[in-house]
């Protein structure tokens, strides 16, 4: 339960994390503990929101795999298969989470990700699908209020840094799931994308 935005505007990518850490229905107390969900990855930064526990398992896999380059969707997509094939195998006490319609032939790895890097936003879904974002995306139990806000604010005359700032505040008024302070990093477009 969480938000995590980016926002493409200009040569600049921002993405953004709220920080408070649930513990199923118990939110930890602020001042107390706080989790980032934004982890550096070479010259990527990958927010994730779902089970906490995956924070610990990409960062363990990441170790033993080495810094992959997420260049694009296809290189974005090849990484998450390898880590899925990991954790079935190196992680016991992973389960096959059931989908939400149990008739669909994807798996699901019960967490989304956003990866934003010189190359662009990149949303990597429950499901392994990898999609590329040229203005904005938010994923996260908070990710639709995040969502009306970036598309409100995003012809405003803000850039994307305090975009994405606005639209987890947002979240964090609306969804009791999300709260804590924001993380918030930066990057560099190589060239501007059309939006």
């Amino acid at each position: 339960m969480s938000v995590a935005v980016a926002v493409q505007k200009g040569r600049t990518i921002a993405i953004a994390a709220d920080t408070q850490e649930n513990f199923g229905d118990r939110r930890v107390l602020r001042g107390d503990h706080s989790s980032s969900k934004i982890m550096k990855v070479g010259a990527s930064y990958i927010a994730q929101t779902g089970w906490g526990l995956y924070e610990n398992i990409l960062s363990d896999y990441l170790a033993k795999a080495g810094t992959p380059r997420f260049r694009n969707e296809r290189e974005i997509f090849v990484f998450f298969n390898r880590f899925w094939k990991r954790m079935r195998k190196d992680y016991s006490f992973v389960n096959d989470q059931p989908m939400e319609d149990d008739k669909s032939p994807f798996a699901d790895l019960d967490a989304s990700f956003l990866i934003v890097n010189s190359g662009g936003i990149f949303h990597v879904t429950g499901q392994m699908s990898v999609t590329r974002f040229k203005r904005f995306d938010a994923i996260g139990s908070g990710g639709p209020y995040a969502l009306g806000a970036l598309h409100t604010l995003y012809g405003e005359k803000l850039d994307a840094g305090e975009i994405a700032r606005r639209g987890c505040a947002a979240a964090v008024h609306f969804d009791v799931s999300c709260g804590g302070e924001l993380d918030l990093f930066t990057v560099k477009l190589e060239r501007p994308l059309r939006a």
